[in-house]
């Protein structure tokens, strides 16, 4: 059975997570920007409203301010009262914000923790939270967090899914490849390997390896049987093909045939279709609610890019792209690809 809607509620519970321990730290701040326009995943960054160190603090925050976030999560943490699944959330997080303290070992203990309180979805749990903390700040310390989980569970592949999550981060799409590659061979469940397939779609895509990555998304359809779970995957396809210099529009054509695209992110795709002027796109991406919620000009503005690309005009593809830059969080892969496309062009 597909995984990718328990990572959704993974993730949309986290955000609860969040706003609690904000509201228990006075000293910290926070301002979510997501992307619910992808299934796969909740894009949302942190920023505070001072120093820019986000709701769990940048690598200079003050020594106070470190020790009431952490004082606000034992809090949490010591209630009875918490479900085993939100235990899981926050020890997560917890276990992270020690790794950036340098407390390895109590980190460790955290991880371990979570095997215990979440016995079969621990892995998916962790790998989904601590990419998207990593974007606030410490990639080092995400990145060795999820390896005390791959300590304890050698080659699971939301883990491997996780650390690549974060290496795409910095730009280094070709360690993010060979994780990826092992996580495809070696998942377990359907689940995992359609997502381990899509995220390495994305690292393929990075880097210039586009009928690659046009494979990896094509292939990550499977198992989904809405248009709601399929749009992004043939989003991402057509960007893939336009790259490869295939016919992408007839494909998306040929995959969407008569779906009703009047919900976002379907406006998107009657624009790539040629069914919607970019105008009106764009006005769509500012006025319509979920696309308000789900910063919709952000995939739009990539969008409206490989559009250009695929019509040969490379300054409307430059501007968009930039565009996308600008408005997409570092956690992204809008962000990424934008990045990634601005150097070739």
């Amino acid at each position: 059975m597909c995984q990718i809607a328990p990572m959704r509620r993974v993730l949309v519970k986290a955000l609860g997570a969040f706003a609690a321990l904000a509201a228990m730290s006075a000293e910290a701040s926070a301002q979510r920007d997501a992307a619910e326009w992808d299934p796969t995943a909740r894009e949302f960054e942190q920023r505070s409203g001072g120093g820019g160190s986000g709701l769990f603090g940048g690598p200079g925050i003050p020594s106070n301010t470190r020790n009431a976030t952490l004082e606000a999560l034992d809090k949490i943490l010591a209630t009875s009262k918490l479900s085993a699944f939100d235990r899981s959330l926050y020890l997560s997080i917890r276990a992270y914000q020690l790794s950036r303290f340098g407390r390895e070992a109590d980190s460790q203990k955290d991880v371990t923790e979570l095997g215990k309180v979440l016995p079969g979805a621990w892995p998916l749990v962790l790998s989904s939270i601590v990419p998207e903390l990593a974007g606030g700040g410490d990639r080092a310390a995400a990145l060795r967090t999820l390896d005390h989980g791959l300590q304890r569970k050698p080659g699971d592949s939301w883990l491997a899914i996780g650390q690549a999550k974060v290496y795409m981060q910095l730009a280094d799409f070709q360690r993010a490849l060979v994780l990826l590659d092992g996580a495809v061979a070696g998942a377990s469940a359907d689940g995992d390997r359609i997502a381990a397939l899509y995220a390495r779609g994305h690292a393929h895509f990075n880097l210039g390896q586009y009928a690659q990555a046009a494979g990896d998304f094509e292939a990550s359809l499977a198992g989904r049987t809405t248009l709601k779970t399929r749009l992004t995957p043939l989003l991402w396809r057509y960007a893939a093909q336009v790259r490869a210099k295939r016919d992408a529009r007839a494909a998306l054509a040929k995959d969407l045939g008569s779906e009703n695209l009047d919900a976002w992110p379907g406006p998107i795709a009657k624009f790539l279709l040629g069914k919607l002027p970019a105008g009106e796109l764009e006005v769509a991406a500012e006025s319509d609610e979920a696309a308000k919620r789900s910063n919709g000009k952000c995939p739009t503005a990539f969008f409206l890019g490989m559009d250009a690309i695929r019509r040969g005009d490379k300054q409307r593809a430059r501007d968009q792209l930039q565009l996308a830059q600008a408005r997409c969080p570092t956690v992204s892969e809008l962000n990424w690809a934008a990045s990634s496309e601005l150097k070739r062009l």
